[in-house]
């Protein structure tokens, strides 16, 4: 009696750590180490001796900060990431647009078959990002496209979407068309969770749905657009199926389009993976700095208005 007793609190206290075990196990094997061993990577390079031949020629030592300096300096990453700028001004301010709108005419009481509609919105966001890649990338072609033959039998310009500056808005479309149902459904959840009694008083109060959906709606759920306009940045600066799929349809996108295509390129196209590590790094390190400085400065704001 007296050791059962005692066993009982050990097992117990030991319980959490039990269950916590295989997801821990699971984060540090495939999320702790491979980012641990590129940091270490990135200060590495690979001495060549002689030409390169034998046992002993080709040797990896220290780097110190070599990489990060080529990175920085690398014309083709910066002009990746100016683009991919261009890019998220176009998709994040509409991707959200069209997620709130979405979310408030599915609130709204005159709504009809709402749940086929929801279902409607959010099932472009099953498909993988390739496949819908390539069924648009196929739809943006003229010699297959449908839409280039009514447009022909119509007598209509054919505009090149693939080529110039059409090319960001065939881009983003995909992002928009594929990103916009998940962004409804966090918007959509939210404003289901604002109690009724609200809608009532401002209804007694002589307000009218607009007023309603500016001046209650959207400000309750404001915590939601950062958290969608937070999970877009992050899924912005890390593009790389789009263009990627869409590159053997036109000549227009390079393989450094983005600045991710830019790694892959130089780790498996080029073979240096120290390089890559770097740049990998870097961006990294942007997209963490951005996230934190926008997730403050929205917490900060939310601070000030809760003390007004």
């Amino acid at each position: 009696m007296t050791s059962t007793a005692r066993r009982r609190p050990y097992g117990v206290r030991t319980a959490p750590y039990a269950f916590l075990l295989p997801a821990t196990l699971l984060f540090v094997l495939f999320f702790a180490l491979p980012i641990g061993y590129a940091v270490w990577l990135s200060f590495r390079k690979v001495r060549v001796s002689g030409l390169g031949l034998g046992s002993g020629a080709r040797t990896e030592v220290s780097a110190g900060l070599e990489n990060y300096t080529a990175a920085l300096t690398d014309s083709e990453l910066l002009s990746g990431a100016l683009r991919v700028l261009g890019y998220g001004a176009i998709v994040v301010p509409a991707m959200l647009g069209l997620a709130l709108l979405f979310a408030l005419m599915l609130d709204s009481e005159r709504v009809r078959l709402a749940p086929l509609t929801r279902l409607a919105i959010f099932l472009p966001y099953a498909v993988p990002g390739v496949v819908a890649a390539l069924l648009w990338g196929f739809l943006y072609l003229p010699d297959v496209s449908p839409f280039y033959f009514v447009l022909d039998r119509l007598g209509l310009p054919q505009p090149d979407l693939l080529d110039g500056g059409p090319l960001y808005l065939a881009l983003s479309n995909i992002a928009v068309w594929g990103g916009t149902g998940f962004n409804m459904i966090v918007i959509y959840t939210s404003l289901r969770s604002i109690p009724a009694e609200v809608y009532e008083a401002a209804k007694l109060d002589g307000a009218g749905p607009l007023q309603i959906a500016l001046r209650i709606k959207i400000p309750m759920v404001a915590p939601s657009l950062v958290l969608t306009f937070f999970f877009s940045i992050i899924a912005t600066l890390q593009v790389f199926n789009e263009p990627t799929t869409l590159k053997p349809l036109t000549n227009s996108v390079s393989t450094t389009w983005s600045p991710l295509m830019k790694v892959y390129q130089d780790a498996f196209g080029k073979g240096d993976i120290h390089a890559a590590a770097a740049q990998a790094t870097l961006i990294a390190l942007v997209t963490l700095l951005l996230s934190f400085g926008f997730l403050r400065a929205a917490n900060r704001r939310q601070k000030q208005e809760a003390a007004r």
